[in-house]
């Protein structure tokens, strides 16, 4: 087992390399400067487009629905182990490196959407389905392209999507109420199961529900620790950005990084807290009610920005604010102390809550990625085999070391993103069209 942890380890390493980074950011600055910094030209009309109700034209669930959906998968762990990981592994600096992504994801996010819509299908039971291995296969032709970003989309959703998220619950449990992992394992996949069987209109109803309700939780439970450490936090954004650009020595438990570990673990984290350039979120966008694609495209947008912008900064200022980076914990574990330290004995209580609910709705979005992936290469009947095998992960991960499936998580994200990142610069051209075309009916 060890020998095939390495070996993931190490073609994550690969993967994530500089040409990854490269890629990634080099793909988010050219949409931004291409679509004239969209993300802060249109974010104030964007934000207002998500307080609206309306559900006209072709698909299956109304847009906002399709954003809940979207930001189920992720607003999750991400904003609180991944957060917490890239602290640990890269220092201070990652989070400045998380924030970069974040602001050029905004623009991939928008793109991914907006193509998403424009080249969505409509299935022969009527259902809708789009997504990156579509805008690849039917807008550059590249079929071979398509079907690689569905299998590694497919295969993805058993790490990213269940395992990582299962296991991260698992671990807060058994910290916080001493509940064995497989206990926690059986739930999890028993709540799972009973909505995913009813497909994107049941998982749309239940993320409308559940994303504002947790995300505003969290936002109150980590606005309190940074409130209590106000008068640290010039202090703290200082060392974000001074880490960011210098290496950083070993303190306390911390081993100390370097400006590249801080990059690597910042993009890595970033992409895996928001997955903007990833491909996941605009197979979500591709089944919203919508007869504009633009329209859909700005509502994506808001996801990136409420997602790592806002609260994996208000986790990131928790952790430093309250001085327990560096104490050479890392993950869940991490943030637990940030929250032990900050609200005392039920500060473990808070956050395996918290983390719980999180992580449910993660496995759920995503388990709708990895269907329509699979609906792609095998056809809509392998649905029920899909469903069926990720209910199986979901349980699995609660069992398995959090290293390994960190690892297989990263190594998959970094493969779906390529073929997609590949799309969305290819099809840039059409992107600006169908700007300029739809902006003018927002």
């Amino acid at each position: 087992m060890e020998g095939i942890n390495s070996l993931v380890s190490y073609l994550g390493g690969v993967v994530w390399g500089p040409y990854m980074l490269v890629l990634l950011l080099g793909t988010g600055v050219w949409l931004t400067l291409s679509l004239g910094f969209i993300q802060i030209r249109c974010l104030p009309r964007a934000l207002k487009l998500i307080m609206k109700r309306d559900s006209s034209g072709k698909g299956e669930i109304p847009p906002l629905q399709a954003l809940t959906t979207a930001m189920s998968a992720t607003v999750g762990t991400g904003n609180i182990v991944g957060v917490a990981t890239a602290l640990a592994a890269g220092g201070p600096g990652a989070i400045f490196w998380m924030w970069v992504t974040a602001f050029f994801g905004m623009a991939t996010k928008y793109a991914e959407a907006v193509l998403a819509v424009t080249y969505r299908k409509e299935l022969e039971d009527g259902s809708t389905i789009g997504g990156p291995m579509y805008y690849i296969s039917e807008g550059l032709k590249l079929k071979w392209l398509g079907a690689a970003f569905a299998i590694f989309g497919m295969f993805a959703s058993f790490g990213i999507g269940s395992m990582v998220q299962c296991n991260a619950v698992a671990n807060s449990m058994n910290t916080a109420f001493n509940i064995p992992p497989i206990v926690t394992g059986v739930i999890v996949t028993a709540l799972t199961a009973l909505v995913i069987i009813g497909g994107i209109t049941r998982i749309g109803r239940v993320t409308e529900k559940l994303v504002p309700f947790m995300a505003v939780l969290y936002f109150i439970l980590v606005m309190i620790i940074v409130i209590m450490n106000v008068d640290k936090l010039g202090g703290v954004i200082a060392l974000i950005i001074e880490s960011a650009f210098n290496p950083v020595a070993a303190t306390g438990g911390f081993a100390g990084s370097v400006v590249r570990d801080a990059m690597r673990y910042g993009v890595a984290r970033g992409v895996f807290s928001n997955e903007s350039g990833l491909g996941s979120a605009p197979i979500a966008h591709a089944a919203a009610k919508t007869d504009n694609a633009v329209r859909q495209g700005l509502i994506a947008m808001t996801g990136t920005f409420f997602d790592t912008i806002i609260l994996c900064t208000l986790t990131a200022f928790a952790i430093l604010l309250t001085g327990v980076w560096s104490s050479g914990a890392t993950g869940s574990e991490l943030t637990g102390m940030a929250f032990v330290q900050s609200f005392g004995g039920i500060g473990d209580i808070l956050l395996a809550v918290t983390l719980a609910i999180f992580a449910y709705s993660t496995i759920i979005g995503w388990s709708y990625y990895g269907e329509q992936c699979s609906k792609f290469l095998f056809g809509i009947k392998f649905s029920y085999f899909y469903k069926a095998i990720y209910c199986f992960s979901v349980f699995y991960g609660a069992l398995w070391k959090t290293d390994f499936v960190w690892n297989v998580s990263d190594m998959f994200n970094g493969m779906m993103a390529v073929p997609n990142l590949i799309g969305l610069l290819g099809l840039s051209f059409v992107l600006m069209k169908v700007t300029k075309e739809k902006m003018k009916d927002v």
